[in-house]
């Protein structure tokens, strides 16, 4: 700096900052060996606020205003006590001007999910982002815990502490809300009053007040998402067998449009019809199989398998327990042993086989007269062979 310079900067008489920035939140008056003269003009635009300091500490803070420095209306004459060359010299101070208008679209996002118990879903992973807006609301603090001693701070300079801030405040009172996840569109405003009021307390250590807070989005992982448009899908769908012929009209769309030619044109509609009538004989099948089941069971009419009370010889359902008759008991007529001749499976009490006609009584041992089993080729008793007829 040349002398000139020196010296027209020991004569600076008004003192004031215009901000053409956007973002810077503290701005320290340049003056040449931190001299003020007496009797300088101290000016303070709205949303700014100016701050002395003079030996390390600060001697006051200034509101939006025209101040002049010198004994009769500024507080901080009474302050400085260093006035021993008379009003007419200069002191020593430093100016720092603190932008107290609001920063407005700072954003904000969760770097990792958030994890939390959701009554739908489960263990689940969220994420979530939005934006937020700031401003100092006391300036001897901000200057204290933030800015110190820089020439000119930021908000790149605290955005990242203040996100890291808010995301972990976030996750707390998400977490606390205990608010489904498919209802969380319906309450970001209510989601956000509570984050805002825990947050702005934690930044109100640092001098500065959260005015602003909104949540954009809170988004599940991409597969739960996926599953969910699925499940979506299938109930916009409705019909299953209107949709398969939607599927089948739509194949023989395309393969019509397919402009290899004839030959491709043909195998386009062939495989058209072919999935069509996949689809078509699928759905067909399904709902049969659907009517005979419902049929087997609550049909007795014709057709539908019946049997035999042992009793009065009634027919009554396979499933019956007793005869709608007689009202005897029908579990001898669920239970079948082998026939003694052929091995067909016969009702037990059968007197005759209904396949091959053989008697169906017990045999006996030639030897020791015991009973043998049906089909039994030797005693067990004796051992000796029986000629089975």
């Amino acid at each position: 700096m040349s002398i000139w310079d020196s010296i027209k900067t020991q004569f600076i008489e008004v003192i004031e900052w215009l901000d053409d920035t956007g973002n810077t939140m503290l701005y320290r008056f340049p003056v040449h060996g931190q001299e003020i003269k007496n009797g300088a003009q101290l000016i303070v635009r709205e949303s700014q606020a100016a701050v002395f300091v003079h030996e390390g500490q600060i001697a006051d803070v200034f509101t939006p205003g025209r101040y002049t420095v010198d004994g009769g209306n500024t507080p901080i004459l009474s302050k400085l006590g260093a006035w021993k060359y008379g009003f007419n010299s200069p002191f020593k101070a430093e100016v720092y001007f603190i932008n107290t208008k609001q920063f407005t679209d700072m954003k904000w996002g969760t770097s990792n999910p958030i994890m939390m118990r959701d009554q739908d879903f489960g263990m689940v992973r969220l994420r979530a982002f939005g934006i937020y807006s700031i401003r100092v609301a006391d300036p001897r603090a901000f200057l204290k815990e933030i800015a110190g001693t820089n020439g000119r701070f930021e908000t790149e300079d605290i955005e990242g502490q203040l996100k890291r801030t808010l995301v972990s405040t976030f996750t707390d009172a998400l977490g606390e809300s205990k608010i489904p996840a498919l209802d969380l569109a319906s309450n970001y405003e209510e989601l956000g009053q509570i984050a805002r009021a825990r947050i702005s307390n934690e930044f109100m250590t640092f001098g500065i007040e959260m005015t602003k807070f909104f949540i954009e989005n809170i988004s599940l992982p991409p597969e739960v998402e996926a599953a969910m448009d699925k499940r979506t899908s299938m109930g916009v769908l409705g019909d299953a067998g209107r949709y398969a012929q939607f599927q089948a009209a739509d194949a023989m769309r395309a393969a019509a449009e397919n402009p290899s030619g004839g030959a491709g044109t043909g195998a386009g509609l062939g495989a058209g019809f072919a999935m069509g009538n996949m689809m078509a004989n699928a759905m067909s099948n399904a709902m049969s199989q659907q009517h005979q089941g419902q049929n087997a069971v609550g049909d007795s009419g014709a057709g539908a398998a019946t049997v035999k009370c042992p009793k009065c010889n009634a027919s009554n359902s396979p499933a019956a327990k007793f005869c709608n008759d007689c009202g005897e008991k029908m579990e001898v007529a669920s239970q079948t042993v082998p026939c003694v001749k052929c091995g067909s499976a016969l009702p037990a009490g059968a007197k005759f086989c209904n396949q091959c006609g053989a008697k169906q009584e017990k045999a006996k041992c030639p030897n020791c007269q015991a009973e043998v089993a049906p089909g039994a080729k030797f005693c067990n008793e004796c051992g000796t062979k029986i000629e089975n007829e």
